[in-house]
């Protein structure tokens, strides 16, 4: 009986946990564009290998520093002679038993100056910062991407809807042209135009779902989310039009120094620096301080080792063959290559700067034009299609018109679309996205 009842209880636990990871799982994740951002950037593995990056560059800084603090070493030996004895040849019959010793050793050791210790702990520094800054732009860029997928998303859904629409209208008016057919009022031929349509139609609403779920997909790629997670977005595409700020990231001052692309290449030319303040280094002395204390526990019959000890190491490089002049020369030539990388990005980086002002401001003429052309298309398609429902219009005035206002759509869309990739490229160079 109890046998049964564990089993119940085991199972009904199991049950339950099961019960709520197929909730967990069948739960929407409601996300704005914000929301997105912030999940990526708390779950995106390359983020997360960034972070632990850093982390590893802070235990190596600490171990640098520790190298030139204070080490204590302690070490207990025993040694057995297994009652050997020691003859001396002028003193026949005279013998010394060796009896078994035990020491007690405590080692402390101080490095007291070493260039080449000062200039790798500035080194080790400089290293955590290109890993934190390269965390950082990681990050700017888990943003941009996540930015960018939210929008095609957004697009995606928006462009399905609109040849959903259109599919469900052309499908009225081709119902419509059946009952005129039959009443001798529209031609056969008009009936298998527009069936056409409808036809043609059908196949660009599958190919707009299957570029909803590719795009949804890519952005829980991005986020670092399962791709069987339900995703909603909550943000509505005009509304991210209505509050961006184009004219402002036109007209934002690009400082040059709070580009992270930048900062990464200026901390690698302090880092070849150092580099060659690490060869130079190799000339200068290097002093070390010790003291021991020894505690004799079985102590030998003839023991003239003193308990304490203290003293200093100096090293002093003479002469190398010009080994050390070499790498001064090696180390200075790796600068200049890196001080070379840092103007060559410096010009790259106006240039980019320029290009992308050009394109945000074309991309801007673009949209607003799209955007009246769409408005016209609009109209003239339902000036077309009243007119057709009157007998005014051919079927083929109605197709031509459709195909126009679909086309001017797709524009449309296509315009809004390299907006964003403009206003996001312009907002990452500033890092303000």
């Amino acid at each position: 009986m109890r046998m049964w009842f564990r089993k119940r209880i085991l199972f009904l636990v199991t049950l339950t946990i099961a019960t709520s990871m197929t909730a967990h799982a069948d739960e929407t994740l409601k996300l704005s564009i914000e929301d997105a951002r912030k999940y990526a950037v708390e779950h995106n593995r390359d983020l997360v290998n960034a972070g632990l990056a850093v982390s590893e560059a802070g235990e190596r800084l600490r171990e640098t520093i520790a190298q030139g603090l204070p080490q204590v070493d302690a070490m207990v030996d025993y040694n057995n002679f297994f009652g050997s004895t020691a003859t001396l040849g002028a003193m026949p019959g005279f013998e010394i038993e060796f009896n078994p010793t035990s020491n007690l050793q405590l080692s402390v050791g101080q490095m007291i100056f070493s260039g080449s210790y000062i200039v790798g702990v500035r080194s080790a520094r400089l290293f955590k910062e290109v890993t934190e800054t390269t965390r950082e732009r990681t990050g700017l860029e888990i943003r941009a991407q996540v930015t960018q997928a939210y929008y095609l998303a957004l697009i995606s859904g928006q462009s399905f809807r609109l040849v959903e629409a259109n599919l469900d209208n052309v499908k009225a008016i081709k119902e419509q042209t059946r009952a005129m057919v039959q009443a001798g009022v529209a031609e056969e031929v008009d009936y298998d135009q527009l069936s056409v349509q409808v036809n043609m139609l059908e196949n660009a609403l599958r190919a707009a779902d299957r570029q909803v779920e590719l795009s949804y997909n890519m952005l829980r790629l991005q986020m670092g989310l399962f791709a069987d997670v339900p995703v909603t977005l909550t943000d509505d595409i005009d509304e991210i039009i209505g509050r961006s700020d184009f004219e402002g990231s036109l007209l934002a001052t690009f400082n040059i120094s709070e580009n992270l692309e930048y900062q990464l290449v200026d901390l690698q030319t302090n880092i070849a620096e150092q580099q060659v303040d690490m060869a130079r280094a190799e000339y200068l002395p290097t002093i070390t301080g010790f003291y021991n204390f020894t505690e004799k526990l079985l102590k030998p019959e003839f023991d003239i080792t003193p308990n304490h000890v203290i003293g200093f190491n100096v090293s002093v490089p003479i002469f190398s063959s010009g080994v050390r002049q070499s790498r001064i020369r090696q180390a200075r030539i790796n600068l200049d290559i890196a001080k070379n990388q840092k103007a060559l990005l410096s010009e790259q980086l106006s240039i980019q700067e320029k290009q992308l002002r050009y394109n945000l401001n074309n991309a801007i003429e673009q949209y607003d034009s799209q955007k009246a052309n769409v408005e016209v298309s609009r109209r003239v398609y339902q000036n077309i299609t009243n007119k057709y429902r009157q007998g005014m219009a051919s079927s083929l005035d109605l197709t031509t018109a459709n195909n126009n206002y679909l086309q001017a759509e797709n524009s449309y869309v296509s315009a809004l679309m390299q907006l964003l990739e403009a206003h996001v490229a312009m907002e990452k160079l500033l890092n303000e996205i």
